[in-house]
């Protein structure tokens, strides 16, 4: 199979389990996404969607937000980890847009990145998602799958996202990214991770890890 049968055959597969396909983060608006992503690095999206109703009952725009303390917002994110860094990115953020964009989240990828705690990947889940705007953002799910499926080299997130854009057209990046999420987190995980259910890696799949695979699950 050639690469473009290969990702024609992803994509393919892609729509016929996933037709219609939910966001993972719940929110309302590009303020409250670009919260709630900010909050789920290194946390897992279902704890994130336990602690932000807590935090936009009291603080849902950067308005009420920065009438928080950077200590009761670090209070009520704690179990998300990483409480310190975040709370204070969520806090200057806010401010910043505040004070520079009339309270709005700016649809605009470069700003999105000079924004306190807000890197690459937490910029491009805004514009795809809130804004619509076509971006790849690459998470550990599809930094896997692509390297599982012999699509990239799995040397860093940033070629993976390179590879992605190069490779899939345009008109399907901001559906693809979260039918790979979900994919992954179904079909190809990386712990537990069955063979016989990847039928994506099955078929196009790195051939030296899918014997590697199979010789352990025989052991």
């Amino acid at each position: 199979m050639k690469k473009q049968e290969k990702v024609q055959f992803v994509i393919d597969t892609l729509e016929k389990l996933y037709p219609e396909v939910s966001i993972p983060l719940d929110h309302k608006d590009p303020y409250t996404l670009l919260i709630a992503v900010l909050l789920s690095a290194q946390c897992t999206d279902v704890r994130v969607n336990q602690i932000t109703p807590k935090l936009f009952a009291i603080a849902d725009n950067p308005y009420d937000m920065v009438k928080l303390t950077v200590e009761e917002i670090a209070d009520i994110i704690r179990p998300c980890g990483l409480s310190p860094m975040k709370s204070k990115g969520i806090y200057g953020l806010s401010k910043i847009l505040i004070d520079q964009y009339k309270g709005e989240v700016p649809a605009d990828i470069n700003i999105l990145e000079t924004l306190p705690a807000v890197g690459h990947k937490t910029a491009s889940v805004v514009m795809s998602q809130a804004f619509n705007i076509p971006a790849f953002p690459v998470d550990t799910h599809i930094h896997r799958l692509m390297y599982r499926w012999n699509l990239s080299s799995g040397k860093s997130v940033v070629q993976t996202e390179m590879d992605a854009k190069k490779l899939f057209p345009i008109n399907t990046w901001n559906k693809l990214h979260l039918q790979m999420i979900w994919y992954g987190r179904e079909y190809s995980p990386a712990r537990g991770w069955k063979l016989e259910k990847d039928i994506i890696t099955r078929t196009i799949g790195k051939k030296s890890l899918i014997n590697e695979l199979l010789k352990t699950n025989k052991q």
